[in-house]
């Protein structure tokens, strides 16, 4: 029986085109306009030496871990060209615009800007990096280690810009998330077709023998097919006809493109069956909370996913479209795994929380008569 739900589902979905549309095409058809928008932009701006200004106060004086890493970055990893000044001269800098920025450490570490781009980008993420190394070297330097290791810094923060450093590559990886999470549309669909309120198919599901889990779960795993044939689509199309780099992690990329498919399985058939809609409706409320979730991780400014996270984290923490984008962003600029391995069990603990909360809902439905 379960066999035969799966390959039935399977007709049924093929035979959609609209369902065909938005999981093949549209997400390809986004990322040509993606390479057209961004591909003179890459060939233009590389990641030059970051001028920089730091004021020289006392507070910067007694921080010698951040002392000694700056120093690193502009003498050793060549990221930074720093001058060590007064606020007046800093603030005098940046508007000439000459210095992307400058730091001042009062409490913590002040940045200023006067605009968002790549550069500005780059300094907030080093300054975040700096602190937290700094946070672990201190704890480890309260437990009795003699001296606060600087050169850790050299395997997180380093130049790699001439090899493969894109940070237009952060659309490219809301784009797939958003390709993966549009697999929703699939299993809200299929999972619509088997409730009683909703169709004649669903009516006569639900007065027949067959157990009602094996149904769902055949029908289930034929979207999670078609889906999965979507993304791979996506993947050998801006591979071999956009050129996109996406690393040398291809293995972990296929695994965090499957587990986000499942995290857009689960979420359509949460929608499916937790909101009392019509399906257009609820059609209508996926896509909205995709493309969001995909706008707060990045895909309309790479900016927006580095201040949700300062000033919002939680909400950036439960998006799952965060949780892939950052994945592929741990394994395309971070040596170790992680941060990667945070973002997959992130996924799956939302995969299982929407399936359990659908699993309820399915179980407290009843019809009076249907």
């Amino acid at each position: 029986m379960l066999w035969h739900n799966f390959k039935y589902s399977l007709k049924v979905l093929l035979k959609n085109k609209i369902l065909l549309f938005w999981t093949f095409a549209f997400p390809i058809i986004l990322g040509i306009f993606f390479h057209m928008a961004f591909s003179d932009i890459e060939s233009s701006e590389k990641l030059d030496v970051i001028k920089i200004a730091i004021i020289n106060n006392e507070e910067f004086d007694r921080d010698m871990f951040s002392k000694e890493a700056f120093k690193m970055l502009s003498e050793e990893e060549k990221i930074f060209s720093i001058t060590y000044t007064d606020i007046e001269e800093a603030k005098e800098l940046l508007k000439e615009e000459k210095i992307t920025g400058y730091l001042l450490f009062e409490e913590g570490v002040n940045i200023t800007v006067n605009r968002s781009g790549i550069n500005e980008t780059v300094l907030r993420y080093v300054v975040d990096e700096i602190s937290s190394n700094k946070e672990i070297m201190t704890e480890f330097y309260k437990e009795g280690n003699s001296q606060m290791n600087i050169s850790e810094l050299k395997g997180n923060i380093k130049d790699i810009s001439k090899e493969n450093l894109s940070y237009t590559m952060i659309e490219y990886y809301t784009l797939i998330a958003m390709s993966a999470l549009y697999g929703g549309i699939l299993s809200m669909f299929i999972t619509n077709y088997k409730l009683a309120n909703k169709n004649a198919v669903g009516k006569r599901t639900s007065i027949s023998p067959a157990h009602k889990g094996g149904l769902l779960l055949g029908s289930l795993l034929a979207s999670y097919l078609v889906q999965v044939v979507g993304l791979s689509l996506l993947f050998i199309f801006t591979i071999f006809c956009l050129h996109v780099d996406y690393g040398n992690n291809l293995p972990f990329m296929i695994l965090l493109g499957l587990i986000g498919s499942l995290a857009g399985l689960s979420l359509g058939v949460a929608v499916a069956t937790l909101i009392k809609a019509n399906e257009n409706t609820k059609t209508g409320i996926l896509i909205a909370i995709t493309m969001l979730g995909c706008f707060l991780s990045g895909m309309m400014g790479i900016t927006m996913k580095y201040q949700i996270d300062k000033t919002i984290p939680l909400l950036n923490k439960i998006n799952p479209a965060n949780m892939i984008t950052d994945g592929f962003y741990a394994l395309y600029y971070y040596e170790g795994l992680n941060r990667f391995l945070m973002n997959i069990i992130s996924l799956l603990a939302f995969s299982l929380v929407m399936l359990l909360l659908s699993y309820r809902g399915l179980r407290r439905q009843k019809y009076d008569s249907i």
